[in-house]
This record gives C-alpha cells, structure tokens and sequence, in this order.
C-alpha cells in the first residue's frame, strides 16, 4: 500500500513526494525500495502489487523499475485501507483465486529481514490452511501511545514452526499514556502492525459480509480487470465507494481474526517523533541527522536537514522538532498531538508548500 501524502512529515514529505518515496532516514533508499527489496528475497516482482494514487505511478514505475507495469494498481482518490484491500483482492481474485497474501505499507521501518521474513512465511502457511485473517503483532517495549493495540487471547495458540498466532480478544485505538502502561504491563496486548496475512477466499468472504457497499462495487468488475476497461471502471467505483480502514470495516469485527506474534524490529514512523526515537542521541538526548549545526541550550530534540553546507544554529529549545527544507522550516513541540490541525492551516493558507 502505498497511496498516503505522509501529511505528519511535511515540510519534506509533500503531496508531489511523499514519505514512501523519500530516503527519510539516509540510508539511500526510500521507504517503498526498502519494503519492496524486502519482499523481493521470497517473492518475485511478478507476484508484488502496488497500489497507489494515480499522481504516484510514475514515482513508482522510476523507483521501482523491475515491477511489472500492469502491477501498479492506482487509486483516483485516496479512501482509506479497506478499499485499496478490496481493489487488489479482486484483481487477484481473476487470476490467481487460491493465492495467499501479505498485505504491508510501503512506509514503515523494519530491522531483522530474515525474522521478519521468517515470521511471514509461517503466517502464509497458516492462511493456507484455515480461514483465518491474520495481523502481526509486535511485543511492546514502552508504553507508546501512537500505535493501536490488539488484545491476544494467551491459552489455546496454534504454533507454526517457532512462531504462536493467538486468536484476537479485542483492539484498542492509540490509548492514552496511563492506558498504555496498563496495556504493555497485561502481557495480553501487542501493537497492531498493520501487516496482514490471509487467503484470498477469506479476506473476500469476510470483505463481502462485513463490508458489502464496498466489496460488492469491485466483485462486479472481474470480468474488467487486466482489460482496457479497467481504469474506467475502477474510477466510477472510487467515486461512490466510501472512505474505511480495513480494521475498523473488517479486523474489529471479524470472529476468525488471530494475532501472530512477532519478534523483528517494527516502527511505522508515523511522525517526527518516531524519527526522532530511531535515530543515536547525544549526550543532551537530541539526535541530530544534519550536516552542520551549533546546538547552546538545546535538549530532548532533533534537528534535521538535508542541507549540505548551511549551517542550522538553534538555541534554548527542549523536546522540539527542528525540520529544515529549501523552501520551508518546522519549529514545533515534540509532541505532535495537533500537527494535524497545523498541517491543514498550511494547506488552507500556504497551499504552494503543501
């Protein structure tokens, strides 16, 4: 999945190029050429679908150069998780009807490929055996309060090679910091990756229960899809479909639904804050990804810039977010709560920056 604008990373994310296709972390590779190496180590690019906004497609087909074209779906408008599921699934479903499937973001950090890679194929093994739609789980280590959380039910696991899927109790949205303690202190809740695993006769059977209005609009095109017509067909549906997120259209509802859990390095860096936790700190716990700086006073902040050669000066700031672009400078609390809102005074007032 890799149709979002990555609005909490301006001002380096921007609608024109957004968080998937930038190299945020300097490791010469953007997010989506990360996610799709990955994949490539168990997966040939024949087997690989993208889906993205259509403004994206030639970012993907130059980033992306041995994907197959016909394996960039696009979207036309941007409607959330569970329609962009729906696309692929039934564009699967024409060609290849008893295939499993991993479904990922495009945009988010992992570290241990062979772990993780390890943990997806025993998650494949399992939706080729039963009916189940299943999400990795990763094991918290604090009590973060940007991620959602899904409640395990801990007796009773199905074990896969070294691996434990346990049926899913419950999930709980982004907690507050006293309810995120409460969560990882239980043992019982994992946070929710976003990483799914199921058959496509499973995902469609419960797409098509729980989300009809949805899945039913993409079901009538199969005879369309890999065909002239496709394009047309799928923007009429993105006209009238509505906007869902496959967790709460599906995951939440679901009673077949497990939670594999997972031991490999995850981050869905989701805002600069995230950045700011990946990166080495110094002494005075600021991390400090740019070229040339003089930090007086400045603690608990990172400082950033791509900037060769210009020297970024910052005096007296605690827990701060500095971003530093050609054309554009973020000076705001580390606690991004109301980015959102900020992000949407910059589009309304200032939209040549977006």
């Amino acid at each position: 999945m890799a149709g979002g604008i990555g609005s909490r990373f301006w001002p380096l994310s921007r609608n024109a190029m957004p968080k998937q296709f930038l190299d945020i972390l300097g490791l010469g590779k953007s997010f989506l050429q990360l996610t799709y190496d990955r994949f490539l180590k168990i997966i040939p690019p024949e087997r690989i679908l993208v889906v993205t906004s259509d403004q994206y497609k030639e970012l993907v087909y130059t980033q992306l150069p041995t994907l197959p074209v016909h394996n960039v779906l696009t979207e036309p408008y941007r409607r959330n998780t569970a329609p962009c599921i729906a696309y692929a699934t039934y564009r699967l479903l024409k060609t290849d009807p008893q295939a499993t499937v991993v479904v990922a973001p495009s945009d988010h950090l992992i570290t241990g490929d062979d772990d993780f890679l390890g943990t997806i194929h025993c998650a494949l093994q399992l939706a080729a055996e039963q009916d189940v739609l299943i999400t990795l789980g990763i094991k918290p280590t604090r009590p973060e309060t940007g991620y959602g959380y899904i409640q395990a039910v801990k007796k009773d696991p199905i074990t896969i090679g070294t691996h434990l899927a346990y049926p899913v109790k419950t999930f709980t949205e982004k907690p507050d910091p006293e309810m995120a303690r409460i969560l990882m202190e239980s043992g019982e809740f994992y946070w929710n990756s976003g990483i799914f695993v199921w058959s496509l006769s499973s995902i469609a059977r419960q797409l098509e229960h729980w989300l009809p209005e949805v899945s039913l609009p993409f079901r009538n095109g199969l005879s369309l899809y890999n065909t002239p017509h496709e394009a047309k067909f799928v923007h009429k549906v993105y006209e009238e479909i509505r906007n869902v997120s496959i967790d709460y259209g599906v995951m939440e509802k679901a009673t077949n639904t497990y939670v594999f859990s997972a031991t490999f390095g995850w981050s869905d860096l989701g805002s600069w804050e995230s950045i700011y936790m990946h990166y080495p700190r110094d002494s005075r716990a600021n991390a400090v990804p740019a070229a040339r700086t003089l930090l007086e006073n400045v603690q608990d902040s990172l400082v950033y810039s791509r900037q060769e050669g210009k020297l970024i000066v910052v005096k007296g700031l605690d827990n701060f977010i500095v971003v530093d672009t050609p054309d554009a400078l973020l000076i705001c609390p580390k606690d991004e709560t109301q980015f959102r809102q900020l992000f949407n005074d910059i589009a309304h007032n200032h939209e040549e920056f977006v």
